[in-house]
């Protein structure tokens, strides 16, 4: 991740960057961006895998920028780090605002220096993880991962962004429902910190509340005690074919949910306490404690009917309806039209044999022999409903022609490809296994 383009015209915040960088001698290269036309054309040609966002500088039409981004599905292919003047925004509008694209990040530029190349690391480590959706389905069935987080509320948002981004990149969820279950997790990861770990009762964080201070200063103050800095909080997620299960564990004593639960009822509505436990039961999934009431489970159901709206160049092309069941390549066909996958899922059988599968995050559906010139090497056959876009020889090349970004981003979805295969021990990560047989849901 050597090229991070900044999209910023504020000089002050540019010297902060620049004055951050020079001390990590990490061998970034930053490229600062202040003009439409120029961000555009380094997102459509650099194909940067990070940008960093200026979310609150008045004098670039950012809007207009995830504008031309939702439009054109193809230059979404990488994560953002938006910054952003806490006098100006807030963090949760933000999300709200642009939902639509990958921000893994939000930082206030008053954290920049503390934060930021702390930020990019973990997305550096994790970048695989998180941007996948080029390789196939069946590569990526029952994937799961897992954090360690220190008791760090600021690095909280970003480990509930990149888990969250996955689940998006891969349509599994709606815009909306990111945006809800970002904050959530981050919420329920803060708890464990704030109340597992720090062991901060509802009382005593009420009273600093009241005394103005704030839950950061709280744990700071906790954080002090070397038994306290010690503990950590394990955040995991597993995904399977019908949902994903995410599992927060503190090692602090536990608390009584069951009473905390009846607590809440009686409490005002604007208070902060219990919000990340209200966020997540209200997204209508199940939420589950164990009786200790150190571990959580947020099953997420997917959401089956998310399209991928077709790239630009495509918007004009022949739209397949398929139904569960449709064959859509016949193994041995010529191979004269490629498809763009929108929605639907979709068996790839060779001799009759399930060898795969596909869905809208492969993009492509018999591209390999369309763009060789060969018949096709497997039968493709619908497992659901879905919407497919049909592509002719002709006006993909016309496409190329008028689009020719298009053109690096194929290129650069097929050397991805040709890696994978290369690698035939493929990093899979361990399943996540827990017990919570002893636990109730939170309705």
């Amino acid at each position: 991740m050597s090229v991070i383009g900044i999209v910023n015209s504020d000089p002050e915040i540019k010297s902060l960057i620049e004055s951050i960088f020079r001390k990590t001698n990490d061998g970034h290269n930053l490229i600062f961006l202040d003009k439409e036309e120029e961000i555009i054309e380094f997102l459509n040609y650099t194909m940067p895998e990070l940008m960093i966002f200026n979310l609150s500088d008045p004098k670039i039409n950012i809007a207009g920028i995830v504008d031309y981004i939702k439009n054109d599905k193809w230059v979404l292919n990488f994560g953002i780090i938006g910054i952003f003047s806490h006098e100006k925004d807030n963090e949760e509008d933000l999300l709200k605002k642009y939902k639509t694209v990958n921000i893994l990040n939000l930082l206030e530029n008053y954290r920049l220096e503390t934060h930021l190349v702390k930020s990019i690391q973990i997305i550096e480590q994790n970048y695989q993880i998180i941007f996948q959706h080029e390789f196939s389905k069946n590569l990526l069935e029952g994937a799961a991962g897992s954090f360690i987080i220190e008791n760090d509320l600021l690095a909280v948002p970003l480990y509930s962004g990149i888990s969250v981004t996955i689940l998006s990149q891969r349509g599994l969820i709606s815009p909306d429902k990111k945006m809800r279950l970002q904050l959530s997790l981050a919420e329920l990861i803060v708890n464990a910190i704030e109340h597992g770990n720090c062991g901060i009762t509802y009382e005593e964080k009420n009273k600093a509340l009241k005394a103005g201070i704030s839950h950061v200063d709280l744990i700071a103050e906790k954080y002090k005690d070397p038994a306290v800095r010690s503990k950590k909080v394990t955040f995991s997620w597993e995904i399977k074919t019908d949902k994903t299960i995410f599992i927060i564990q503190d090692e602090g004593d536990g608390f009584n949910v069951r009473a905390f639960l009846e607590k809440l009822k009686t409490q005002d509505k604007q208070s902060q306490h219990g919000r990340g436990i209200l966020m997540a039961a209200g997204l209508g999934n199940k939420l589950k404690y164990n009786d200790k009431g150190n571990k959580a489970a947020l099953i997420i159901t997917h959401d089956s009917s998310v399209e991928y709206e077709a790239p630009a160049g495509f918007s004009k092309e022949q739209i397949i309806l398929v139904n569960k069941g449709d064959v859509i390549i016949k193994e041995g066909d010529p191979s004269d039209n490629l498809y763009y996958i929108s929605s639907g899922t979709y068996d790839v059988l060779h001799n009759n044999k399930p060898v795969g599968t596909l869905s809208p995050q492969d993009i492509f559906m018999g591209e390999m022999s369309f763009l060789l010139n060969q018949r096709r090497s497997a039968t493709i056959k619908a497992t659901s409903s879905g919407k497919l876009i049909l592509i002719t020889q002709k006006n993909f090349v016309n496409v190329i022609r008028e689009y020719p970004h298009y053109g690096i981003f194929l290129s650069k979805l097929l050397a991805k490809r040709i890696v994978r295969s290369n690698k035939q021990t493929a990093e899979h990560l361990a399943p996540v296994f827990f017990d919570l047989s002893e636990s109730f849901d939170i309705p």
